[in-house]
């Protein structure tokens, strides 16, 4: 007897217009029929596409099925068949709930069905939204009671919107769907996964939120979604470690240059976006209820800031790859060109004078890379790292990379053009904390991306890793562009010195934030994880004008 077929993953929404809306779900058989049946009594029914994911993978630090440790099942990267279904559910009234249900037949005629779902329409104008505003779930730790913590707090919400790292190692499916940890980034979104933290002695055990069977996400890509060069390397790891920069992979391969460079192939595969003409999915703008959501590609390749000599890093090369340019890093490479006069920012300067932009109530931008923040990731600059080789005669000594910190393209060229745009909130993560800003104009910077753990913010005694004897003087502690942070409103956490701290970044204490646009503000709660019965509590609130 063959087992009775299984979803992947329970259908999630997708790409709402104002009579339609995409269903998609996963299954790890081609099938022969899949289909959503959806209004009052499920009478309706829509036939799905089925496409193939062609770079999902398992290797030996997957964590799937059998394999609970490095090289049980799997000793390098192997192909694993994952099939994608989408539906477009359409005749929709905007305001309307609809119930839905997916059904999958597998070859041998045996059939599985999902729960019952609620969809909708794109929202009109003047309705009153909640949006859950998340980034950087990575299958860390506090993911889980994190999104269940939302759904318990402020029931179901209408939009996600991810500012970015959704996963470790894109092309690695497990982490998508099926991780052992019971983290994978599905499973926690879909109030399907089982993730165990235990403190003092007690287990709890954390199912995440049924979010997004009920409402559309909208992504951005961060460093995490983009894989590098294909399978040159032994490992999954090892390949989302080898991006180059396009112009290098030019000189060097000519031809096949996605394949020898880096890619976003499985993120785009997996999600259906808005796509805009210049960009496709990779930056986009969306029209939801009162706001316009501009969504940019901005992030680079993060790298070590360990001047140590073993491994490529931030500010050089590593040692045993200074004869072989083909192994070298090129420093934090910026995978998509944002500055003034490249084809995103162009593309941008015309969004910003849409009539769609224009007449919105409310203007949100949504991209990685932080332009204010306490975290480590901000230093160097966001800008083109400049290579320099010494050598001694006619070997290479060392290959050193310098940022010129005025050359920031976020903040020198995309920052000042949202501002005169009156653009009232740019939000983003990476840094894997909590803080906020507010520049002169009023603008607001939010960065709610301490969801599963956090890695610290220099503030205080704690100071970033920062080279000495370079050319630019990097900044140790606090925002190295030069914003204040905000001290929650409400109920801050306090510092050893009993004094109020601007900042969550911690690997107990778990943060999300809602976008209520009903009334435009956005509220930021936190869960600490040691007191799994204690209450979710809000601690800061701000108004957008």
């Amino acid at each position: 007897m063959t087992s009775a077929p299984q979803l992947l993953t329970d259908p999630f929404l997708q790409l709402p217009t104002e009579t339609s809306v995409q269903v998609v779900w996963f299954t790890e058989f081609a099938g022969v029929n899949h289909t959503v049946t959806y209004a009052e009594n499920l009478q309706q029914t829509a036939k799905a596409n089925t496409t193939k994911l062609t770079r999902t993978r398992e290797d030996q630090h997957s964590r799937v099925a059998n394999q609970i440790k490095d090289g049980q099942v799997y000793q390098k990267p192997v192909q694993r068949d994952i099939w994608r279904h989408e539906a477009k559910v359409i005749g929709l009234t905007p305001g309307l709930r609809v119930n839905y249900r997916i059904r999958s037949v597998r070859e041998d005629g045996e059939t599985v069905t999902s729960d019952v779902f609620s969809l909708a329409a794109t929202p009109k104008p003047d309705t009153p939204l909640k949006i859950l505003l998340t980034s950087d779930h990575q299958l860390k730790p506090m993911t889980a009671a994190n999104l269940q913590k939302v759904v318990e707090t402020v029931g179901r919400v209408d939009g996600v919107w991810f500012a970015g790292d959704l996963v470790n190692v894109s092309d690695r499916a497990s982490e998508w769907f099926d991780d052992n940890s019971g983290g994978a980034l599905f499973p926690g979104l879909q109030g399907r996964a089982k993730y165990e933290m235990t403190h003092d002695g007690v287990k709890t055990t954390y199912t995440g939120g049924q979010i997004i069977q009920h409402a559309p996400m909208f992504t951005c890509i961060g460093n995490h979604e983009v894989m590098g060069r294909f399978t040159r390397t032994g490992s999954l790891n090892d390949e989302f470690d080898d991006t180059i920069p396009r112009a290098v992979a030019q000189k060097i391969y000519q031809d096949k240059l996605i394949d020898n460079s880096f890619n976003t192939n499985t993120y785009e595969e997996i999600f259906s976006l808005p796509k805009s003409k210049e960009g496709g999915k990779r930056y986009y703008a969306v029209s939801f209820g009162d706001v316009r959501l501009v969504v940019l590609y901005a992030t680079n390749m993060w790298r070590t800031p360990s001047l140590g000599g073993k491994h490529k890093g931030r500010y050089r090369e590593a040692e045993k790859d200074l004869n072989n340019p083909e192994d070298w890093g090129y420093g934090q490479v910026i995978y998509e060109p944002i500055a003034k006069g490249s084809q995103q920012y162009n593309w941008l300067e015309a969004e910003l004078n849409s009539p769609e932009f224009q007449q919105a109530k409310y203007k949100v931008v949504m991209f990685h890379h932080p332009p204010h923040t306490l975290g480590d990731n901000i230093v160097p600059a966001y800008t083109e790292p400049v290579q320099i080789i010494e050598r001694d005669d006619n070997n290479i000594k060392a290959v050193r990379y310098e940022y010129l910190k005025d050359a920031d393209y976020i903040i020198r060229d995309v920052v000042p053009i949202l501002e005169a745009a009156n653009v009232q909130l740019v939000f983003y993560g990476h840094s894997h904390l909590w803080n906020r800003f507010v520049s002169q104009s009023g603008m607001h910077f939010l960065e709610t991306s301490n969801v599963g753990n956090t890695y610290g913010a220099a503030w205080g005694e704690r100071k970033r890793e920062v080279p000495i004897g370079y050319q630019e003087d990097y900044v140790k502690v606090g925002d190295p562009n030069g914003l204040e942070p905000i001290v929650p409103t409400i109920s801050p956490l306090l510092g050893e010195d009993g004094k109020p701290m601007p900042y969550i970044a911690s690997n107990d204490i778990t943060v999300f934030s809602i976008f209520d646009t009903g009334t435009g503000t956005i509220s930021s709660y936190r869960f600490d994880t040691r007191k799994p019965d204690s209450e979710v509590l809000k601690f800061d609130e701000f108004k957008l004008k």
